[in-house]
């Protein structure tokens, strides 16, 4: 299981650093396009949805690497067993909030395919399409973010590894 989830993480990581190229390909042609006086309908567009995807796509794949923002200042100061119970509390509304953004984000989805919404753009893309990525992106943080909680409930560390006696937990 550890695997599997490991390698959805890395799958996402892999699609927002597509997007992220994706998104220096349409600057790069709307720039051109300036350059040399000719014209491709949405790139605008097109270099939001790619950012917007990139950003939603990323957010499991960091969150498991460690690099979202934490606020320790808290943790630091208080004991072990109460650094242990915020932590728990955050990790849980932490999930139930993931979980709302998820449906959500599902849901806009499922409505602009339903309503046919088009973008309003010259582009005219059906909105389903880059919502699609937030609705995965979401849902696969939900992933990572359950995966943490029952990690720290496990009274494992969240690199993995479970705490040592004589070593106090990470607060990064």
């Amino acid at each position: 299981m550890r695997r599997w989830l490991d390698r959805l993480y890395d799958a996402a990581g892999i699609l927002a650093a597509f997007f992220m190229v994706a998104t220096l390909a349409w600057v790069l042609v709307g720039i051109a396009g300036r350059t040399f006086h000719f014209y491709v309908r949405g790139t605008d567009a097109y270099a939001g949805y790619s950012m917007a995807a990139a950003g939603f796509l990323a957010l499991a794949y960091t969150l498991r690497k460690g690099e979202h923002i934490r606020v320790t200042l808290l943790l630091q100061h208080v004991g072990r067993r109460w650094a242990r119970a915020l932590e728990l509390w955050s990790h849980g509304v932490g999930v139930l909030v993931c979980a709302l953004l998820a449906f959500y984000s599902a849901k806009l989805a499922w409505q602009s395919y339903t309503f046919h919404d088009i973008s309003t753009g010259n582009d005219a893309t059906p909105l389903w399409i880059p919502q699609l990525a937030m609705a995965l992106g979401t849902a696969v943080l939900l992933v990572a973010m359950g995966d943490e909680f029952v990690r720290l409930l496990a009274r494992k560390r969240l690199d993995g590894h479970p705490p040592n006696a004589q070593e106090p937990m990470r607060m990064e």
